[in-house]
């Protein structure tokens, strides 16, 4: 793949999800540059639009030093959220998903000045378009950092950065972590994409819903998994 053809990138990212099926990232040098890939992030979120998704918000990726080297990628990126991406509690994950993956977050909700003004406790699902989640900081951004899926629980009314949270697959502990994994504090993330997005012209809008990365490892959503991430005060879920 020529990595200045953005519509060519477009085209094989969009094609793959609307089939069900996985790539090889190509890993060459000069293959994809992180301008690029947001260009082709534009596009692939502008194609779903035209199709009648709506966007509602931003996630972050890697904004956590256990889902970088998780991961192997060394710097945080984003990708948007749209609203057919929205999963209730509790409900499972469309039947579309290749390879889920789950990870706790604290989302943010925001005003017209992009400043937080509620705090919730969040799963994300993602679902990498490529192979065993084998990706460069540039094919991941091309494929919408990964997101897939947003299940909104209960609001959050603590100290974001001091709070905790524990992941459980199937009722038993598997991950835990705390909000200041992401950058510090989840308020700083904000800052961070605010600062990107005006890099790219573009801007947070009242009520944009924005998820400031996972405070710990992602876990695999087997068929027949329930995944549950416990807040002090709020607890989310999702099954397959």
């Amino acid at each position: 793949m020529d990595g200045s053809d953005v519509e060519g990138w477009v085209a094989w990212i969009d094609a793959a999800h609307r089939d069900g099926r996985l790539l090889d990232a190509p890993d060459g040098p000069g293959d994809l540059d992180l301008s690029t890939a947001y260009a082709v992030q534009q596009r692939l979120t502008a194609r779903r639009q035209e199709r009648g998704a709506r966007r509602i918000g931003w996630k972050l990726g890697y904004t956590s030093a256990v889902m970088r080297e998780q991961m192997g990628v060394d710097s945080p990126n984003f990708g948007p959220l749209l609203d057919t991406m929205v999963i209730a509690p509790g409900a499972a994950v469309p039947a579309s998903l290749v390879q889920p993956r789950v990870e706790p977050e604290v989302g943010l909700v925001v005003d017209a000045e992009g400043r937080p003004v509620a705090a919730r406790a969040v799963l994300e699902v993602v679902d990498s378009v490529w192979r065993d989640y084998r990706f460069g900081l540039a094919t991941n951004t091309a494929d919408g950092s990964s997101a897939a899926g947003v299940v909104v629980g209960d609001p959050l009314d603590r100290d974001l950065a001091a709070l905790t949270v524990e992941l459980r697959r199937n009722g038993e502990p598997v991950a835990t972590g705390s909000g200041d994994a992401a950058m510090g504090h989840p308020h700083r993330a904000l800052a961070w994409l605010r600062d990107e997005l005006a890099a790219r012209g573009e801007a947070l809008r009242a009520g944009d819903l924005v998820i400031t990365g996972g405070l710990t490892r992602a876990v695999p959503l087997a068929a027949g998994d329930v995944v549950e991430a416990r807040f002090p005060g709020a607890t989310v879920a999702v099954r397959r």
